[in-house]
Order: C-alpha cells, then sequence, then structure tokens
C-alpha cells in the first residue's frame, strides 16, 4: 500500500529570530507546517507577526536559527548556497505583490527567461511559456509588454513565469495586494486552475478574507506559532 504523501513544504520546529539592541526579537517559534502536492493554503496575518519571514524561510531566502525546512522531503539545513540556489530555481516558485516582469521583455519572453536560465533549449521554453499564457488567458497578449498589459494581466504573466520551470512549490506574498476586487478575484483563480492542474502546492499569504475563505485551508501565526484559523 502506499504510505500518506510527502509534503512539499514542511517546517519542522522552525525558530527565527532577529538582533535588536542587546538582545533578539523572537519572531517564529518552533513553527511547524505542511502543505501538500495539489492544496492551497492561506497565511493570513497581520503585519509584524511573521508572514514575511516565514516566507523567506519556507523559500530558502533565509535559514532559520533552529528546526528544519524540507522541500519535496528533503531536509535544507545543512545545504550550501549554491545547493539552496539549486533547489529554489528548480523547485519552488515566486509571486510577489509587484509582478517585477522584465519591461523590455514581451509576456512571453518574460515567461521563456527563466526556462533558458534553467537549461531548456529555446524552442521548448517557447512551446510551454506559450501554453502557459494560453491556459491563463492570455494568447492575445504574447507579445505585449508590461506596459501594455493591464494590472491583472501583468500578474497572470508573473503567477506563468513562476511556474515555468515546473517547481513543486508555489510561494505567493499578497499577489493581488495590487488589485481591485473583481481582478484579484480573476487572477486568484487563475492560479487556483494551475494548483490543480499541476498538482504543485501553494501557500498565499493575503490580507483578502474573501479569497483566503476559497482556499483549501487557512492558518495564521500567532506567538511566533503557526496555528489554523478558523
Amino acid at each position: 500500500m502506499d504510505g500518506p504523501p510527502t509534503p512539499a513544504l514542511y517546517l519542522a520546529k522552525v525558530a527565527r529570530r532577529y538582533r535588536q539592541g542587546t538582545g533578539f526579537l523572537e519572531i517564529l517559534r518552533d513553527a511547524e507546517l505542511a502543505i501538500f502536492p495539489g492544496e492551497v493554503v492561506a497565511l493570513v496575518a497581520p503585519s509584524g507577526t511573521g508572514k514575511s519571514t516565514l516566507l523567506h524561510v519556507a523559500g530558502l531566502l533565509e535559514k532559520p536559527d533552529r528546526g528544519e525546512v524540507f522541500v519535496n522531503g528533503a531536509p535544507t539545513s545543512a545545504m550550501d548556497d549554491i545547493g539552496r540556489t539549486r533547489l529554489r530555481r528548480e523547485e519552488i516558485g515566486f509571486v510577489y505583490q509587484f509582478h517585477h516582469l522584465l519591461p523590455e521583455f514581451s509576456a512571453l519572453e518574460n515567461v521563456v527567461m527563466p526556462q533558458l536560465i534553467g537549461g531548456l533549449a529555446k524552442p521548448e521554453a517557447r512551446a510551454r511559456a506559450s501554453e502557459l499564457l494560453r491556459f491563463l488567458g492570455l494568447a492575445e497578449r504574447l507579445r505585449h509588454r508590461p506596459a501594455e498589459l493591464s494590472g491583472g494581466e501583468q500578474q497572470r504573466v508573473a503567477i506563468a513565469r513562476a511556474v515555468a520551470n515546473a517547481p513543486r512549490l508555489l510561494l505567493a506574498d499578497e499577489p493581488t495586494g495590487n488589485l481591485d476586487p473583481q481582478t484579484a478575484s480573476q487572477v486568484f483563480s487563475t492560479l487556483n486552475a494551475i494548483v490543480r492542474a499541476s498538482g504543485l502546492a501553494a501557500l498565499v499569504a493575503t490580507h483578502n478574507l474573501d479569497l483566503a475563505a476559497r482556499m483549501d485551508r487557512r492558518v495564521t501565526i500567532r506567538d511566533g506559532a503557526v496555528v489554523p484559523l478558523a
């Protein structure tokens, strides 16, 4: 019989603190979180509670002071910077509040770029980028530059870029924060469709309670721990 699925992301008793004056500011204390393939989890927490820190630790941008971060079952704390960078490039996609698209490149070229960096041949990268953008409803926008796209279209291109290398984990930090409610709903539907179609796992930090209610689970940070949010 098959055992339980391996989490795409597992934070095991993760602690993170920062020096403040002569002491330390404890942000995460023995934080535990598992996210499984095909699951969208909302991280809803006020500013200053450690939301960004948790995302940075989960995305291997910061090392925890204690505990372990497992990505697809692999521990990461003993990895050197080169190993962490490689794992981050191959297994983790990032979407931010601001799209960070390269303004001089078209939508298609923005999605091709990370695939070329990952070693994919240009014809294959262009074919995959085109397929992704068409799936996200941007078939008529492939050659448009970011300035020629709406805010919602720009963020959909950013989502396509984040999943272009077929990561196992998607981390999104307020991906609809700059959008009006209707556009935010459309962009989230796009993100959700990608997760369901590909089976990746997603952790989405958001202040939008309506969008959070549409996700599979909701968690928050309380006293440095990750706890369920009803």
